[in-house]
């Protein structure tokens, strides 16, 4: 994990309005890559919507290398800083 990856981890915690539901699972599923690689595990039942979508996304990154993902994630979190 790389020092700039951290600093956007830790910039995105200072956004004074969150982002759309999309960008979050994007941040999620970029974030989720980067540190653990592919999705592991069933995707949860249908009744977890929350937990299908959060588990769709990070699928979506499936065989995308951890460093793309950083790089994406620090990305996609400058340009939400600005």
């Amino acid at each position: 994990m790389s020092d700039a990856f951290k600093n956007a981890a830790e910039k995105i915690k200072t956004l004074s309005d969150a982002p759309s539901n999309d960008v979050l699972l994007k941040l999620y599923a970029l974030y989720k890559q980067a540190t653990e690689g592919d999705v592991q595990g069933s995707r949860p039942s249908m009744f977890d919507f929350k937990g299908a979508a959060k588990y769709d996304a990070w699928a979506k990154l499936k065989g995308t290398a951890n460093a793309d993902a950083e790089k994406g994630y620090i990305d996609l979190v400058n340009s939400l800083v600005g």
